[in-house]
């Protein structure tokens, strides 16, 4: 499978962390609420800068899940159109040339899904195959390439197009005060990214999937996900997300990689999902790569705050648009989440810097 071109989008508000933190803090539930320690947690998420689907303003009027819903609904289907609109344009597709389309989302629920809805609004054929992935969280854009590459292994002609959308800041819970929720808070932001992809390598993309590998961990159900409440989607969160990382990502990439003849000294490029300042350390160092090999998930922490399945897809397109890798070198796409688990792309550079882009 080949990668054609990667394209995120945001909405239009952005605010400074700061100005986010004072407006949570004025609507979140006072009777429990250490302003103190919100204030901590949102000074230390490596988060400059977040962009939101709604003006700050309004998220103190919200009410309910059902008014949150309907209003992710609404936003999502056109993120996630603009998403694949520009990645399509970047890889002079339109949408009629797309076989199949994958959605992925965590922050809302949409019957019919949201690549329902964005295929009627942008123009898909009737015929062209959807799979919507719920559930997965922020393990979702690296498992939603995984399973392009599934599909396109049995349909090497076909195009296939992978669309995350998440908008955190409709999940936020006003009456919680959990130390999940305020961590939360400080670190989620709203987009969505779109990847195109074809079957067989044509070098004509920017990179060629190898393999991937899947891996559930055992007992750690309660370590990440949402809790489905009358409120609304009540964020599960536990410390512990860095200690599973530390403990299994090294034995996990080492053992995908030796499948292939390779080491993790053969790894030119790092595309990581950041989770979180802790988790990004607990990456490197169990991965033995310094600070300037995941700089990019770094940047875009603090760029963009942590957009959950949408991330990965961000950095992966800065990664392809301002260090392009080189011609050949091997590269790995990683992603973690509700499960708890991991996803592992083992991808190829395959295009001459700035193809694509």
């Amino acid at each position: 499978m080949e990668i054609l071109s990667v394209r995120g989008v945001l909405p239009e508000h952005t605010y400074p962390q700061e100005a986010i933190t004072d407006a949570f803090a004025t609507v979140i539930a006072q009777g429990g609420l250490d302003e103190r320690l919100l204030r901590s947690f949102h000074a230390n998420a490596g988060v400059r800068q977040r962009s939101l689907v709604l003006p700050l303003e309004a998220y103190g009027e919200l009410d309910g899940f059902t008014q949150s819903n309907d209003l992710f609904i609404a936003n999502a289907v056109e993120l996630g159109a603009r998403a694949v609109v520009d990645a399509l344009k970047a890889a002079d597709l339109t949408p009629t040339d797309v076989d199949l389309i994958v959605s992925a989302t965590v922050t809302g629920l949409a019957v019919p899904s949201l690549e329902a809805r964005i295929a009627a609004l942008i123009g898909l054929r009737p015929d062209v195959k959807r799979v919507p992935l719920v559930g997965l969280g922020c393990v979702a854009g690296a498992a939603g390439i995984a399973r392009l590459h599934d599909y396109l292994l049995g349909h090497p002609h076909d195009v296939a197009v992978l669309v995350a959308v998440e908008l955190c800041s409709l999940t936020v819970q006003r009456d919680d005060v959990s130390m999940p929720n305020l961590v939360a808070s400080g670190l989620f932001g709203d987009g969505a990214a779109a990847v195109v992809a074809r079957g067989g390598v044509e070098r004509g993309g920017r990179a060629e999937v190898i393999d991937t590998r899947s891996r559930l961990y055992p007992d750690s159900e309660r370590t990440m996900g949402f809790d489905v409440t009358s409120t609304g989607l009540r964020i599960v969160l536990d410390a512990q997300v860095p200690a599973v990382v530390s403990h299994y990502i090294r034995e996990d990439v080492d053992g995908f990689l030796a499948d292939h003849g390779l080491t993790r000294a053969d790894i030119e490029w790092w595309v990581c999902h950041p989770g979180g300042p802790k988790v990004i350390e607990a990456l490197q160092d169990a991965l033995d790569v310094p600070r300037d090999a995941v700089q990019l998930t770094w940047d875009s922490l603090a760029r963009i705050g942590n957009l959950s399945s949408a991330s990965v897809l961000h950095v992966l397109e800065d990664t392809l648009r301002d260090r392009p890798p080189r011609p050949g070198s091997y590269g790995i796409v990683l992603a973690m989440g509700p499960g708890f688990c991991s996803e592992l792309v083992l991808v190829r550079a395959t295009s001459r810097p700035g193809a694509g882009s």
